[in-house]
């Protein structure tokens, strides 16, 4: 399963640093998208979302400010579901993507990995 985590840092205090190195040891392909360079977990952190990949999962990880620049991008690209974790709830995008049968969860990629419901 590949997963893309939405606003990836390199900053081990970031939740979006941890979740990426939480997946990653679980087995789950990561692909962490951020604005700056670096690495999480020996996976190097890319600065353009990537199209063409068939992503089951996005980790958004992004302020309601920064989705907006992703939506086309996403759009064209469908996951099958958001994770939207907190801080990051979008009714209006979210909208959006449900309309185009994208399954939209409001929870924490953290908590949701950790209690085996991810």
């Amino acid at each position: 399963m590949i997963v893309i985590v939405l606003g990836a840092s390199p900053n081990p205090r970031r939740y979006s640093n941890k979740a990426t190195e939480l997946l990653s040891n679980n087995g789950y392909e990561v692909i962490p998208v951020g604005v700056k360079c670096g690495e999480i977990n020996g996976i190097e952190i890319i600065q353009n979302y990537p199209e063409g990949i068939m992503a089951d999962t996005i980790a958004m990880y992004l302020s309601i400010e920064n989705q907006e620049k992703y939506y086309d991008l996403i759009l064209n690209n469908l996951p099958r579901r958001i994770i939207f974790n907190p801080g990051t709830y979008n009714p209006e995008f979210q909208q959006k993507l449900i309309s185009n049968e994208v399954i939209v969860v409001n929870d924490c990629t953290l908590v949701m990995v950790n209690r085996g419901d991810f």
